[in-house]
Parts: C-alpha cells; sequence; structure tokens
C-alpha cells in the first residue's frame, strides 16, 4: 500500500535546510566518557521504539523521531554531525535509490531523520537485523528488502523484484552494496546493485558519502563499539543520477563521489 502524506505534524527541523551543522557542540570528551553517556540515550530509544513497533503502533513518524533521537544523543556524547546536500532529496518527484558506503551502524540509525521527512524509505537488510531481540521489531516494522548476501544471484533477484514494488508504491530504498562495513573504502566490494535496481524501476540514484566511523564497530557485539567525539560524523548527499544505457557511467560516477569525499576527510 502506498505511503499517505503524514498530517498534523511539525515538520522535521532537517526537512527545511540544505545543510546541517551540530551547533554549540560540546566540549570533547573521551571516547570512553562519550560511550558511557551515549548508550544509555541510545537503549531507552530502541526499547521505547520497539515496545511501539510490537503493538503495531511504529510508523514513519515514530521512526523518524527516534532517528532525530539518536542523532540528538550523539551530540549530547559530544559528536559533531555535518550533513550536506539535503536540498537533493526533496530536488525531484517520487522516490530513488540511495546508495551509500557502509562504515558502521550509525548511518543505519541516522538516515531515517534525513530522508524521510521528506520521502518515505525503507532499507536492504541482512536477515540477522531482523532476529535482533529489540531492534529487529522496529526493522520489521519498516517491511525492509532482506537478502543473505551469501547468494548474489539470488539477492539480485530478491532486490529487483522487491525494490521495484517498493518503489512502485513511492518507497525509497537506502541499499549498502558493500557486504561488510569497512572504515575505508574499496571499489571492488562495492556492487551495481543500486544502479541496476533505479534502472530497472525507472527511478534515480543518489549517491550518499559516509563517514560515520566515530560510533566504533564492538569487538564482542559489532553495533556496540565506542563513541569517538573527536571524528565528526559526516553525510553529503550528490545530486540525483538518471540511468542510461548499462549504467556503467553512473556506477563510475558514485564510486568516484564516495572516494572524493573520503580522501577529502582523511580515509
Amino acid at each position: 500500500m502506498p505511503h499517505r502524506p503524514r498530517t498534523n505534524e511539525p515538520p522535521s527541523p532537517l526537512a527545511t535546510v540544505d545543510r546541517y551543522v551540530t551547533a554549540d557542540p560540546r566540549s570533547v570528551v573521551s571516547p570512553f566518557r562519550a560511550t558511557l553517556i551515549f548508550y544509555p540515550r541510545m537503549i531507552r530509544t530502541v526499547w521505547h521504539a520497539s515496545r511501539l513497533a510490537r503493538r503495531g503502533r511504529y510508523g514513519r513518524a515514530e521512526w523518524e523521531r527516534s532517528s532525530r533521537d539518536i542523532l540528538a544523543a550523539l551530540e549530547r556524547a559530544g559528536c559533531r554531525v555535518e550533513i550536506e546536500g539535503m536540498q537533493h532529496i526533496s530536488s525531484f518527484d517520487g522516490p530513488a535509490v540511495f546508495t551509500a558506503n557502509h562504515m558502521s551502524t550509525a548511518e543505519t540509525f541516522l538516515l531515517p531523520a534525513v530522508i524521510d521527512p521528506v520521502k518515505p524509505l525503507t532499507f536492504v537488510v541482512k536477515p540477522s537485523l531482523l532476529e535482533y531481540p529489540v531492534f529487529g521489531h522496529i526493522m520489521r516494522s519498516r517491511a525492509p528488502i532482506v537478502v543473505s548476501r551469501d547468494n548474489p544471484r539470488a539477492d539480485l533477484i530478491t532486490v529487483l523484484e522487491e525494490g521495484r514494488r517498493r518503489l512502485a508504491n513511492g518507497i525509497s530504498i537506502v541499499l549498502f552494496p558493500q557486504t561488510t562495513r569497512i572504515t575505508g573504502f574499496d571499489r571492488t566490494m562495492f556492487n551495481t546493485l543500486a544502479v541496476k535496481l533505479a534502472k530497472a524501476s525507472g527511478v534515480p540514484v543518489v549517491p550518499v558519502a559516509l563517514r560515520t566511523d566515530a560510533w566504533g564497530n564492538g569487538s564482542l557485539i559489532k553495533d556496540f563499539g565506542r563513541i569517538d567525539p573527536r571524528i565528526p560524523l559526516r553525510i553529503v548527499f550528490a545530486p540525483p543520477m538518471g540511468i542510461t544505457g548499462n549504467g556503467k557511467r553512473e556506477h563510475e560516477r558514485i564510486l568516484a563521489f564516495i572516494e572524493e569525499h573520503l580522501r577529502r576527510w582523511g580515509l
């Protein structure tokens, strides 16, 4: 069923600006202290969201609000968040495929706060995200596209079939073509799935460059690494691109966009 516009809700502050930078950032604290500040707030937000999801009361507005709360918790812990190019999200009608490098858990939590005020969205995810005891309820409520990452051909079929269905209903797709999270960028790990889905569905693709390693990957539980406020969290959206021909030129432009920004950020 297509998403209907939300009513009687104040607009998100992230939907009314082209660029967002943390205002009056706190003095930088140690990663140890930042981690202690962040996770209790993060856990409270996720727990509350999970309760709503289990009751069938977790919709777009609730997801967006949870995402903004996570952003605020990171800022409370001393992190500086910089988001650029948000005008590109609203520069075209209809849904899109957003494709980005994958660096940490942060992007899954933060992107809804940025994209969803303008366009409803869901993610392409691996099955384990739906199996988490608490977070799984949240992710299942957003009707994600689930891929195994073990069989590229089967994943391609799933993403094309399920992705076209979501996009036809006006729901944008966030897709991380890398098979795993890495701090740097290896273009050989960045497949062409986003370009193929955008071409098959007749929608634009929007490249997104991310630096989110301020939220580190944990050694015991990957999603619970330390928070390092000395590293800014950065998100940059490129202008939307239509796919022509076989999409190789657009895929190269996506790679170049991400590589350029990561070099600029010292990675």
